[in-house]
């Protein structure tokens, strides 16, 4: 029998443990979260909400509520995080930029170096020491890194007036040989998303650059031109979607699914020998339909239902060609995957929901590059390799990490 004693100890011991656990499970109570989005009549009034929210409790405080709040359906949460990330900055400079997790695809560290952009200007000689070094201390992995350099795009091209040409130029800077000048890409990827989306510096410029250059006769403008450098038409293409739905009379709210083969359509005008180019701008298709399928809530793309994922993979098999299916699928588990930064579990779920044989071919090659690339840990790189089809097995654990 145990002793009287003894049952207190035990029961002491439970009160401790639950107290702990209380300890390191509680959570700040944050209750703008419930009701920052009500009532809300556009975008522009929730992005002052949350600009006001970073003034009075600070911007740290504004970012763990974006995390958390219940906001309308289709919100644009990335701009949303550049709103939070740009007060962010004006309080605690690049150090802001150890608070910028990934749950707004990068949003908050783009904003940080824009902000560092602006102050110190592009020919200070040391800026593209202070925008790597800032974007070296961006939380998550080798992803978040590269990511960070997108978001530099954004600011620059609005910086250097929507000049793609002088936008270029910069961004050439940033690349390194150790990152395959993945740094340059990604600027330049995150100009052309601005070209493509933005406008939120300074409109009337944004405007007058589209219409220079994005005319209505050349589709695949700028990517096709010589605007942009060979190296960077890929990532180019990869971002032209929007503009390639506008071509299609798609409204980008509320795309009608029965006219993306027509958008598709646009991809087929380039040579069939230039495949990693049509690979590009068929998988940017896949990039936006994860997103849209989900409503646009991407602080939850590993937590779409099946349903949702669904939606996205037939959306891509309204590709005509079966390469346009098979791209798309492999850039919408891409965007799932989000550099490792997600729950892996998502991008198997996704995989396993494509019905077409090529499709989910094309699904599990693109995760099996993605996670040699991107997870470094041996042991969980292996562990997750272990859980494709035996035929992408190989592959996958042995990318060079």
């Amino acid at each position: 029998m145990v002793s009287r004693e003894r049952l207190f100890q035990l029961a002491t011991l439970v009160v401790i443990g639950a107290a702990l656990l209380a300890l390191t499970t509680a959570t700040p109570e944050y209750p703008e979260a419930r009701l920052v989005g009500r009532g809300v009549q556009d975008f522009a009034e929730l992005s002052e909400r949350f600009v006001a929210l970073s003034e009075n409790k600070g911007a740290v405080y504004a970012f763990e509520v974006l995390r958390r709040a219940k906001l309308p359906l289709n919100t644009d949460l990335h701009l949303l995080g550049h709103a939070v990330g740009d007060e962010l900055y004006k309080q605690k400079g690049l150090g802001g930029i150890t608070y910028c997790t990934q749950d707004f695809r990068n949003a908050c560290s783009h904003a940080i170096v824009i902000g560092a952009l602006n102050e110190f200007g592009p020919d200070d000689p040391s800026i593209v020491g202070i925008l790597r070094n800032a974007c070296m201390r961006a939380p998550g992995g080798v992803g978040a890194y590269t990511m960070c350099f997108h978001g530099l795009g954004h600011g620059v091209f609005a910086y250097f007036g929507y000049s793609l040409l002088e936008t270029v130029d910069f961004c050439k800077k940033t690349g390194t040989r150790e990152r395959n000048e993945r740094e340059y890409i990604e600027c330049i990827g995150g100009a052309v998303m601005e070209l493509m989306g933005g406008g939120g510096h300074d409109r009337e410029k944004w405007l007058a650059a589209r219409e220079q250059y994005l005319p209505a006769d050349k589709p695949l403008a700028p990517c096709m031109s010589g605007v942009i450098p060979d190296e960077a038409k890929e990532i180019c293409l990869t971002y032209i979607t929007p503009r390639l739905w506008e071509l299609s009379g798609i409204d980008l709210g509320t795309p009608d699914a029965m006219l993306f083969p027509a958008a598709f359509d646009f991809c087929d005008v380039i040579p069939r020998e230039q495949t990693s180019l049509r690979e590009a701008c068929f998988g940017g298709f896949g990039k936006d339909f994860v997103a849209i399928a989900g409503h646009r809530d991407i602080r939850h793309v590993d937590r779409f239902t099946d349903e949702e994922y669904v939606r996205a993979i037939e959306w891509c098999a309204l590709a005509r060609s079966p390469e346009g299916r098979e791209a798309c699928v492999a850039e919408a588990v891409a965007s799932v995957f989000w550099g490792g930064e997600n729950d892996p579990e998502a991008s198997f779920r996704f995989c396993a929901l494509v019905s077409d044989k090529l499709s989910r071919s094309a699904c599990y090659e693109r995760l099996s590059a993605a996670i040699g690339s991107y997870i470094h840990d041996e042991g969980t790189r292996n562990a997750l390799c272990e859980r494709l089809p035996e035929e992408y097995q190989g592959a996958c654990a042995s990318k060079d990490a």
